[in-house]
């Protein structure tokens, strides 16, 4: 949704519970008989906007895994699929979901029920991502001074755990409240109608997640996305202020400083200039910058810049896109995305209902990031893009959401469930030879929890999938 707030006045509090924040999990020096007990206006300051820039922190790392971008030096490891130790972003994951299970807490306490619904859809948010990168992760210990090496939880239990977080989420927030949520809420102003939308549209995702497995029901999923979001305007996300860039356009910022990142995978600009598709994109030039000489030209994964060494002969992340703006929107959850999901959803029971929901998510997408209407009618009325019910596949609906989720994590599930199998979409050069000719199926788990709670660390490689990745 549009939505302003007067976050000025909360920006030194956000930072300040970076500091104070209760990391039961990851801080063992922590005195259970002294905790600091914070106030819910706080927590859910923290909780709201670091669960935002958690979607950052983890869309960085799966943007070259499904090719968004790709790394300007050659055999980058994350750009090669190799091993890597996100330390920092497991860390981020556990301090907010900390915090959130303090407010959940907190807010039982309190009765303030709203602030608890907010709690549980956030942590449902935060524990979905993390099951989706790692699989088997601490929950059910994790957040308590029992122990300092909580076990790990099985990921097909956590997603149970996710739904059943947000059902109860629902619940709280469709009941009376002794404590209405306001502008410390940086993602919907306490708007409990649009936390309900939004955890509809997110047990949408989850539901579907099941796609490759016995246990998938696609009218769970169509029922939920009945109750989610009704357009652009219900969307989740957070609109960054004057204090606080959006990190995607610190990355472009920064780029453009020479501290190099956010190149364009070749297989991107190909996919919408019309090499792949027989179709030019007009969402190009509104998503990703043109080189010097005002063409869009990608970068292959893995080969790094090659025989361009210049900085503006290859397209990037420039600032002052949709996606780059500094005070734009960073996106949680959108009505296109929950679009795509009724239409996959969708094709095996009702597939006239399928075709119309893909139109309309490309629609909801390109009204988004501001794509002129004229514009709007021309790529969608092309036979390539409009090809009838008939013709209609679902190859169409994974192309168009891995368009339409530019830089939003939850492309790598999409990527995955998919196995990777859209067109030209090719392995990336010098690829970790472990991987045997494979994609990436999980995250390694990082050198702080090996060294912390080693004995407890599931036993994994990289090409062992999650659990809905059958």
């Amino acid at each position: 949704m549009k939505f302003k707030i007067k976050k000025y006045k909360y920006v030194i509090l956000a930072v300040a519970f970076s500091f104070i924040s209760c990391d039961d999990y990851l801080d063992i020096n922590d005195n259970p008989n002294n905790p600091t007990e914070a106030p819910l206006a706080g927590l859910m300051v923290n909780s709201t906007y670091e669960s935002s820039q958690n979607t950052f922190r983890m869309g960085d790392i799966a943007t070259n895994y499904v090719q968004y971008l790709a790394s300007p030096n050659a055999a980058s490891s994350s750009d090669i699929m190799e091993p890597v130790s996100y330390s920092g972003t497991w860390g981020a994951l556990y301090n907010v979901m900390t915090d959130i299970n303090d407010m959940i807490l907190q807010a039982q306490a309190e009765e303030a029920n709203h602030y608890e619904g907010v709690g549980q859809i956030l942590m449902a948010y935060n524990l979905g991502m993390a099951v989706d990168a790692w699989g088997q992760v601490p929950y059910s210990e994790a957040f308590n001074f029992v122990t300092v090496t909580p076990s790990y939880d099985d990921d097909a239990q956590l997603y149970e755990e996710v739904l059943g977080l947000l059902d109860a989420g629902i619940a709280n927030l469709s009941a009376e409240t002794n404590a209405s949520i306001g502008d410390d809420d940086f993602i919907y102003g306490g708007n409990a109608e649009n936390w309900i939308k939004f955890a509809y549209m997110l047990k949408a995702r989850y539901l579907n997640h099941y796609s490759e497995t016995s246990s998938y029901d696609p009218t769970a999923v169509l029922a939920a996305v009945g109750n989610g979001f009704d357009g652009n305007e219900d969307d989740a996300q957070l609109e960054y202020f004057a204090e606080q860039f959006n990190p995607w356009a610190d990355v472009a910022i920064d780029n453009a400083n020479l501290f190099l990142g956010g190149w364009i995978s070749e297989q991107f600009i190909q996919a919408l200039d019309g090499t792949t598709f027989g179709v030019e994109d007009p969402r190009l030039p509104l998503m990703v910058g043109a080189t010097d000489d005002g063409e869009y030209i990608g970068t292959v994964n893995g080969a790094g810049r090659g025989d361009a060494p210049e900085q503006g002969a290859r397209s990037v992340l420039e600032e002052g896109d949709f996606y780059t703006t500094r005070q734009g929107p960073l996106l949680l959850g959108t009505y296109a995305e929950q679009k795509f999901i009724e239409a996959e959803a969708a094709f095996g029971i009702d597939k006239a209902r399928s075709y119309q929901a893909y139109l309309d998510g490309i629609r909801a997408h390109m009204n988004k990031i501001g794509v002129e209407s004229s514009e709007i009618e021309e790529y969608i009325s092309s036979p390539e893009v409009s090809m009838g019910v008939d013709s209609f596949t679902i190859d169409d609906i994974f192309k168009e959401k891995w368009v339409a989720m530019f830089l939003n994590p939850e492309a790598w599930v999409d990527a995955r469930r998919y196995d990777y199998n859209y067109e030209d979409f090719d392995l990336p050069e010098n690829l970790n030879p472990d991987l045997n000719g494979m994609f990436i199926r999980r995250l390694a788990y990082p050198d702080s929890e090996i060294s912390r709670n080693g004995s407890n660390v599931p036993d994994v490689t990289l090409l062992d999938a999650i659990f809905w990745d059958e």
